[in-house]
């Protein structure tokens, strides 16, 4: 059916049977067939015919529109099937969160470049959420899906956070037994706009809101990771950034019964953020299916 789409709307462009004939290398009589079969197809009379003139119908006019729209998007769909083949290659600019790109994505970057050779990578590591568009960044690594209709996201894990502090922070202050405690700790905190910070706890259907301070408040997480492995407070962080210091003992679980969170209501998964466009780029389809095999969930 395609082709006789094709066909209806070269007849609209040019208004003759005769002209799309000589456009297309066929026979008058066969454009005239192909669009008896269409109209058949669809159960409507799409053109008003005369010796004289060939106009749409009102039926061909909303015809019109949407097939022009079909025939778009199939071949863009076709562009997309041709991309999927092509070897990755060129240069891919990428933004993400300090932490995260520093722990997770920087150490894999060199089996990427391994598996595409002709591949390049630049990669930014920053706390500010950047304008893809103004930037001229191909991918960014965001927590929560982005509020601009015009990206595209594909979630990588869910952010789990884990409320903890070291061993010798805990000798001397102890582990709290509820949310309230924390008002009684010094907490390493990230940097926000508000003038208080506060954690939620939420168990079954119990949630608490704590407001906390401390002495170190840091726009990325890297800083306060380091403070709570020196004995600094208490630390609430993702769960990659903390489960391998939790296994070695270097830092300790607190109250594992509460699900914690440093935002209220907020999403907790990461996604992968790019350009709305219609098809990718095949390095930009290879990375991002790289990252859900490397860190999915």
């Amino acid at each position: 059916m395609l082709n006789l789409i094709r066909i209806f709307i070269k007849v609209v462009e040019l208004g003759s049977f005769s002209k799309t004939a000589g456009v297309l290398n066929m026979a008058p009589s066969s454009v005239a067939r192909n669009i008896d079969n269409l109209e058949s197809e669809v159960g409507a009379t799409l053109f008003k015919r005369s010796t004289r003139q060939l106009l749409l119908t009102e039926d061909g006019q909303q015809f019109c529109e949407r097939a022009t729209r079909l025939l778009a998007d199939a071949d863009d769909l076709l562009s997309s099937m041709h991309q999927i083949n092509l070897e990755p290659e060129g240069l891919l600019k990428i933004s993400a969160f300090e932490s995260f790109g520093r722990q997770c994505i920087s150490p894999l970057l060199p089996e990427f470049l391994a598996r595409y050779p002709k591949v390049k990578i630049e990669i930014e590591l920053d706390n500010q959420v950047i304008d893809l568009n103004g930037e001229n960044v191909d991918l960014g690594i965001r927590i929560g899906r982005p509020s601009d209709s015009n990206l595209h996201a594909r979630m990588l894990f869910t952010n789990h956070t884990i409320l903890c502090a070291s061993p010798e922070y805990l000798a001397k202050f102890d582990q709290p037994k509820t949310p309230m405690d924390l008002n009684e700790h010094n907490c390493l905190t990230l940097t926000n706009s508000r003038q208080r910070c506060c954690w939620y706890f939420k168990k079954n259907k119990q949630i608490t809101k704590v407001a906390v301070q401390g002495n170190l408040s840091s726009k990325g997480g890297s800083p306060l990771l380091e403070a709570a492995l020196h004995g600094g407070g208490m630390l609430l962080m993702s769960k990659w950034m903390t489960a391998d210091y939790i296994k070695a003992g270097k830092l300790v679980a607190c109250l594992p019964q509460w699900e914690a969170s440093a935002y209220e209501g907020a999403s907790a998964e990461v996604y992968a953020v790019y350009h709305g466009s219609k098809f990718q780029r095949p390095v930009l389809r290879a990375f991002i299916d790289f990252l859900v095999e490397k860190v999915g969930d």
